[in-house]
């Protein structure tokens, strides 16, 4: 009987031992469900802003070579497509008629200058005959009347084989400047010049070359006024660089100037870049992207790309270490991308702990554990 009083006393006090144990370890284990992320701490550095444009590249000069005297075309003396000088002989027009042309008004000039030279000695002849009263007043001044008439006719027709020359000149098309020549607009046999001046092949130079793009006048007004205040740097805004749309091609150039007037329709204002074009690999009617140094940011801040969530509303957020090392939900404002990398440009302070990698089901207020994403990669 005093072995089985002791053997339930036992029980009990092991049970009651049981009890007092269990509310105590409940407690520790939930301080310990803590979930491990990867953090980066912001840290404010240089960063050179750019904005990227849309762009058209266009020549440097176009010559559009047009007939200036009607006849036919007798050759053609240039490859399509190949690059010509100023100067170069591209169409030969009939000179023929042109040079009986010339012949016919060196004629006429030679006939009127005969009659000048009469005209001279009559007048030069009367001259010392007037004075002695051997010749009228009267006949004196038909005879000067004379020789001015013919001086007229002289100059007419010298006029006249001037012109003449040129129309002969005009036979022979030439380049007015160098380039590259598209293809002929006349064949051989063709007639040309008959009622208008027939467009017969264009040049367009190419090195350098330009590229003309579009800002809107809103930025360009922000931008000024945060380089006025001192939130960004001046920097080269002369250095350019243009990459050809769908390729990996780019190509460093200078700002030329900005127009002085906004398009009343979009609200942009036109900008044009000069680009050297040596290989001629940039084409008329390209369309670039033109990125163009905006100023310096030497404060910026910037997170990894996978930190950056948006939300239906379509609202940044990255997750923070908050206060007592719970995750913590903020709400920024992105800026440029650079490289893989977002610029914040509210929300976010230097020194702030950016949660970048994290289990699944992490939500704003839960405890965390922070570790480097440097160190954590590097393990």
């Amino acid at each position: 009987m005093g072995k089985t009083r002791a053997l339930r006393m036992g029980v009990l006090a092991g049970a009651m031992a049981l009890a007092g144990c269990g509310p105590a370890e409940e407690p520790q284990s939930a301080a310990e469900a803590r979930y491990p992320v990867e953090v980066v701490s912001l840290v404010a550095e240089s960063l050179t802003l750019a904005s990227e444009l849309p762009g058209r590249v266009e020549p440097m000069r176009v010559a559009e070579v047009r007939a200036r005297v009607a006849g036919i075309v007798l050759h053609k003396r240039f490859e399509e497509g190949a690059d010509v000088k100023a100067g170069d002989v591209l169409f030969q027009i009939d000179p023929a008629p042109f040079k009986v042309a010339l012949a016919r008004a060196e004629a006429d000039l030679a006939r009127a200058q005969a009659v000048q030279q009469e005209a001279e000695a009559r007048v030069k002849r009367y001259a010392p005959l007037v004075k002695i009263e051997a010749v009228s007043q009267q006949d004196f001044d038909s005879a000067t009347a004379t020789l001015r008439s013919a001086q007229a006719a002289v100059r007419s027709g010298q006029a006249d084989v001037q012109t003449a020359r040129l129309n002969l000149g005009y036979a022979t098309v030439t380049a007015p400047i160098s380039g590259r020549i598209g293809r002929a607009l006349a064949t051989e046999g063709a007639l040309v010049g008959q009622g208008d001046a027939t467009l017969m092949a264009r040049i367009q130079q190419l090195d350098p070359i330009y590229v003309d793009f579009t800002q809107s006048a809103a930025d360009a007004l922000r931008l000024r006024q945060a380089l006025k205040d001192g939130a960004l740097a001046g920097g080269d805004d002369k250095a350019l660089s243009a990459q050809v749309e769908g390729t990996d091609f780019q190509r460093q150039g200078a700002l030329m100037f900005t127009d002085v007037a906004v398009d009343r329709g979009t609200g942009q204002v036109t900008l044009r870049g000069r680009f050297d074009n040596a290989d001629g690999t940039l084409l008329p009617g390209m369309y670039v992207r033109v990125r163009t140094p905006q100023g310096t940011d030497r404060q910026a801040l910037l997170v990894p790309q996978r930190a950056v969530q948006r939300g239906s509303d379509g609202e940044a957020r990255v997750m923070v270490v908050g206060t007592g090392s719970l995750a913590e939900a903020r709400s920024v404002r992105t800026g440029v991308m650079q490289g893989a990398r977002w610029q914040i440009v509210e929300g976010l302070h230097a020194g702030d702990q950016v949660i970048v990698g994290s289990p699944a089901g992490l939500a704003p207020g839960m405890p965390v554990v922070p570790a480097q994403a440097q160190q954590a990669a590097a393990q």
